[in-house]
């Protein structure tokens, strides 16, 4: 179905600079990151107001209500760290408010379905959210700006709404049975009971007092005081059981990296519960399989279908499932100084749980549906217990000890195999950041099948097909069938720098470092309309 639909060519050209570039899934946001390089801020304060700033113009993917990882290289101390925020189950939560029902389909995790589909929708479905410790966290350690900077251009933002264009009514188009179900979700996001509509702004009164008293108070009034109780009563008002004392106990992890070796480069990736152990797995079967010659050949596609394949086989075997669905968001930066970030963070399906909550204005994110609602797996539900499994999947690769690259996805099951690829063809093929986004990839996942981008040639299809069962697909706008992944590279030589992001995702955008000012932005400033 998806073979030829679209009638275009796109191209998007890397950004570069000597003084660090961002790249992510929104433009914005990217040039919000920027800003703080141009501040005097480093890689770590870049993408943490990156993440901010997605609260406002990509609210359906990541969030204040999400989770997620970062990747960081410390230029100055040869070294990498992870931050670990993944959400966390309330201490109260009990596997008899989720009862099997053969009646409901399978859920995003292919697990049993779930009555009402309580996992998935709905107050029962959000774990505690660990992003806003997880970005202070890094600002604290790691940043050189305070952490009131970081969220400046977010603050900025929300004080002129939400940006609606095209892609973004898409977005909240294939959601609208989600957001009907929620008074506040829909009040935002379907006022008159339709999409909100391209070219409007739609007002964030609540997210912005809370992105306020954030900016004011420090990270960890989303975890303890006045604003942690507002958020606590909204969740308990509406079923949640979420209480203070879960935001309270909440602490983001600072972990080692798990790390391997490919071509003569160290890659870096978010730990054993990430998606990091796929990532380096395949990587281990192409270095052993894979003898790459000058370009990419069908021989390559093979040997990564393969790598990939043994990879997810593997993980499946470990954690008993086959995980799937979920959207996201990535972002990468780079320094003058070297220091890299990859940060991968969720609401895990698009809007999450479809809940906004009232007093505070943020969207919350459905990560229960991780949990196997059936007692005795690694990855049953549990009181207190953390997310311990995941597709997530940011990655820096550093040589001789400096950080040469930095990449992530999102995407559900398609974030392994895309980062994954790209890590390979950057380091197979010495390919450039721009390169790499820009050669054709496929799909690989243990399903039985190998999906393949026809970009790459009847030739290579046709040797595809004698190895693989093989779905022909382009890559799209939407469906997002091979991930959508950021990057930023660095040559420790020059000390010049790039970013590229999604050739296929509309407003993704990579920038290097200016002024953040909304009304050289693309969108005039205005009060916000309905």
């Amino acid at each position: 179905m998806n073979e030829n639909v679209e009638q275009w060519q796109v191209r998007k050209a890397a950004v570069t600079s000597g003084e660090g570039a961002v790249a992510s899934q929104h433009w914005l946001a990217a040039r919000a990151g920027a800003a703080l390089l141009a501040e005097g801020g480093n890689a770590v304060d870049a993408a943490v107001a990156c993440a901010m700033a997605l609260n406002v113009v990509e609210p359906w993917m990541c969030g204040l209500g999400g989770s997620g990882f970062m990747v960081i290289w410390q230029a100055r101390e040869k070294r990498a760290r992870v931050v670990n925020f993944q959400g966390v189950l309330a201490q109260g939560i009990d596997s008899a408010d989720y009862p099997l029902d053969p009646a409901e389909p399978l859920s995003l995790m292919l697990y049993p379905g779930v009555k009402d589909r309580a996992n998935e929708r709905g107050y029962g479905s959000i774990t505690v959210p660990g992003a806003v410790a997880g970005l202070g966290h890094a600002v604290a350690h790691y940043g050189k700006l305070p952490w009131a900077r970081a969220l400046a251009p977010a603050l900025s933002l929300a004080e002129r709404g939400l940006p609606i264009d095209w892609h973004g009514t898409l977005q909240i188009g294939l959601a609208m049975d989600l957001l009907r179900r929620d008074p506040a979700a829909a009040e935002l996001y379907l006022p008159g009971g339709a999409p909100a509509q391209p070219e409007s702004l739609r007002p964030l009164p609540a997210l912005t007092a809370t992105l306020r008293t954030l900016a004011a108070e420090g990270p960890r009034a989303f975890y303890e005081g006045p604003l942690a109780a507002a958020i606590a009563a909204d969740l308990q008002a509406g079923g949640s059981k979420i209480t203070a004392g879960d935001l309270a106990a909440y602490e983001a992890e600072e972990l080692e990296p798990l790390s391997g070796s490919h071509r003569g480069a160290e890659v870096h990736t978010a730990g054993a519960v990430s998606g990091g152990p796929r990532l380096l797995d395949m990587l281990g079967s192409v270095e052993t399989n894979l003898s790459p010659g000058a370009v990419v050949g069908p021989e390559t596609w093979i040997a990564y279908a393969r790598g990939l394949d043994a990879a997810f086989e593997t993980h499946k075997m470990k954690v008993g499932l086959d995980q799937q669905g979920g959207c996201t968001s990535h972002m990468s930066a780079v320094d003058a100084e070297g220091n890299m970030v990859a940060l991968t963070y969720t609401l895990l399906n698009r809007f999450g749980s479809g809940v906004v909550l009232p007093s505070t204005g943020m969207l919350m994110n459905n990560a229960v549906a991780y949990f196997d609602p059936r007692p005795g797996n690694p990855v049953s539900l549990a009181g207190g217990k953390r997310i311990n499994s995941s597709n997530m999947c940011p990655t820096i690769a550093t040589r001789d000890g400096e950080a040469i690259f930095a990449v992530g996805a999102s995407g559900a099951n398609h974030i392994v195999p895309c980062t994954a690829q790209l890590t390979a063809l950057l380091l197979d093929y010495g390919m450039s950041l721009e390169e790499a986004f820009h050669t054709p990839r496929i799909d690989a996942s243990a399903r039985g099948s190998v999906r393949a981008d026809p970009a790459m040639g009847e030739a290579a299809l046709a040797e595809l097909k004698k190895v693989f069962q093989v779905e022909v697909a382009q890559q799209m706008v939407f469906p997002k069938l091979y991930s959508c992944p950021s990057g930023v590279a660095r040559d420790p030589a020059t000390g010049q720098c790039w970013g590229m992001a999604d050739k296929s995702q509309p407003v993704a955008g990579a920038a290097t470092p200016a002024p953040f000012n909304l009304e050289e932005e693309g969108v005039k400033a205005q009060t916000p309309r309905a």
